[in-house]
């Protein structure tokens, strides 16, 4: 007898055991057997695994220093916050420095490192470890090098001629320590596909709305809607200790008031 449940296969038989005293004792025998299917030798599995999508790395450091010399840092670091603070009220406005920009996607080795770039148009937030052109699917608008000696060739070779590819609508520079360009400071606007030099002083960036003037060897960035220099981050600082001190004096001044009007009411 057979009986066949899913992948199992019973068979009962008989089997005749050797005898044992003057007996022939028939013994049931019962077996078990896994059915399983027989793909002849000549077929051949193919199994298909889903595609795996690599991860590509973008490293978030080129292992480069921020600048040259600490002049080279503080000049960037000040052209950084005054910017940011210049467009805190505008949540579709994205300034950055001395990041790493990719701009192939798929090929980490294509990057660039601006010192200062402005877009327009893609959200503050959130904070960005690298800047990605594909994923914020624009390239900057403005972007400005602290060039030196050192960096000439590349600040007034290989990235103009990328940012201009790219299409950065303004790019300056600034010669930070006055070593080679004279003056210190150019600007150009991409007109079609190549960029113009803009000539006169002050240099004005049409899409920040800002004139950039060279004043003690530094770059300053100047209002012209408001007629006043924004401040630097030195500035601001002082600002707030001045509003703070003018809110404690005040402050004492109410204090003062109210104890010199209880003071009358009791006498009265």
């Amino acid at each position: 007898m057979k009986l066949e449940v899913g992948r199992w296969r019973l068979e009962v038989g008989s089997n005749v055991q050797p005898p044992i005293s003057n007996f022939q004792l028939p013994i049931q025998r019962l077996t078990f057997h896994r059915v399983a299917r027989i793909i002849p030798a000549r077929c051949k599995m193919v199994v298909q695994l889903a595609p795996h999508k690599t991860q590509i790395h973008y490293p978030e450091s080129d292992g480069k220093p921020m600048g040259e010399t600490e002049i080279h840092i503080l000049q960037l670091v000040d052209l950084l916050v005054t910017l940011r603070a210049f467009f805190r009220n505008d949540p579709n406005v994205y300034v950055g420095g001395d990041m790493l920009m990719y701009f192939v996607e798929g090929d980490p080795t294509q990057f660039v490192v601006p010192d200062i770039f402005v877009v327009m148009g893609v959200p503050k937030r959130p904070a960005r470890r690298t800047f990605k052109i594909w994923v914020e699917s624009k390239a900057p608008d403005v972007v400005i090098e602290l060039t030196s000696a050192g960096t000439r060739r590349e600040d007034l070779g290989n990235k103009r001629a990328l940012y201009e590819e790219l299409g950065v609508r303004e790019y300056f520079i600034f010669d930070t320590l006055g070593e080679y360009l004279k003056p210190a400071l150019r600007g150009y606007r991409l007109l079609g596909e190549s960029y113009a030099p803009l000539a006169g002083e002050p240099i004005k960036s049409e899409i920040l709305g800002l004139e950039l003037r060279v004043e003690d060897h530094r770059l300053h960035l100047f209002d012209p809607a408001r007629g006043e220099y924004l401040p630097s981050p030195d500035e601001m600082h002082a600002q707030i200790e001045q509003s703070e001190l003018r809110a404690a004096r005040a402050e004492a001044e109410l204090a003062r008031v109210r104890a010199e009007l209880e003071r009358l009411r009791g006498g009265a």
